[in-house]
């Protein structure tokens, strides 16, 4: 199979059945189509031919060409997978990528609030006025359920379940459902019951969250919104909206539940995603160990 044919091939595999995001479907393709062209011009071999040796030529290439741990460890990790979807295509027999390994210092342990700093952050929106019990609401849905920013903001009013206390989250080609803490149940109804009826500018608005005109809630606009709340609390970590995403993901491991519960409610594909929140946990027991430990 031609190279083209082989990248065409694996970019509907992403969109298609992986479903990847946008921002992921853009670095593997660029990750491939850059490793093409130094097949291209390094070597007589394209995709198909080339062997263990000339990917990990490339990696070195890459590394000497002064690219970040961080960039190579990325690329390595789109190669496995354009070669893994080759083999299971047929297109190959042998998978080239299989001796192919990131340093193990390349991943960076996310940032996540303690349990006060939270606490801090949610008690922030004064509920004196319909912008106060709305990102009240915001914000303790956010750390009661792990979404991501676009998954909050795309939220329709129809995917919220208050009786059950859970909402239902639409994302990458599957549906999934996650439940709500009491406190955030009781924002959450409170800004439908009293407060969402006088923001929506149209009765057809679908939207869950709506802005100061009545439309869908931006990204942007969220991104200001968390980090006015951040500055009023004190709070020197640079809080971003996934910041919330991997607290609640860190409490919940700290607190006893599952990695493939935690998984399922972050809506990651694979498991070495969360696998992340293990070592955060781990590396914070041994930080308390010998800042607290009289021999330490």
């Amino acid at each position: 199979m031609k190279d083209s044919a082989c990248f065409s091939a694996y970019e509907e595999f992403l969109k298609e059945k992986k479903k990847v995001s946008a921002n992921t479907l853009s670095a593997y393709l660029r990750d491939i189509r850059q490793l093409g062209e130094y097949l291209s011009s390094h070597t007589d071999c394209g995709y198909t031919g080339a062997d263990g040796r000339v990917l990990s030529d490339y990696i070195g290439w890459l590394r000497a060409g002064g690219k970040s741990v961080a960039t190579t460890s990325r690329a390595i990790a789109s190669i496995k997978s354009f070669y893994g979807f080759l083999l299971d295509s047929g297109v190959i027999s042998q998978n080239p990528s299989a001796l192919l390994t990131p340093d193990k210092s390349t991943q960076k342990l996310p940032q996540i609030l303690t349990s006060r700093e939270v606490e801090l952050l949610l008690e922030q929106p004064e509920c004196v006025d319909a912008k106060g019990y709305r990102d009240r609401a915001m914000l303790e849905l956010l750390y009661a359920t792990g979404l991501r920013v676009s998954e909050l903001i795309g939220l329709d009013v129809s995917d919220v379940n208050l009786d059950a206390g859970i909402i239902t989250c639409h994302s990458r080609g599957h549906d999934r459902s996650i439940p709500l803490y009491p406190a955030a149940i009781k924002a959450l109804g409170e800004y439908l019951e009293f407060i969402r009826p006088q923001m929506v500018a149209s009765p057809d608005e679908t939207a869950l969250f709506v802005n100061v005109s009545g439309e869908r809630m931006s990204r942007q606009g969220f991104w200001k919104l968390i980090k006015s709340y951040q500055a009023r609390a004190g709070i020197e970590k640079d809080i971003t909206p996934h910041t919330l995403r991997h607290s609640f993901a860190a409490h919940l491991l700290e607190n006893g539940a599952d990695l493939r519960s935690i998984q399922e409610m972050l809506g990651h594909a694979d498991i070495s995603s969360t696998q992340i929140y293990s070592q955060l946990v781990k590396k914070q027991l041994k930080d308390v160990y010998n800042k607290a430990h009289p021999r330490a």
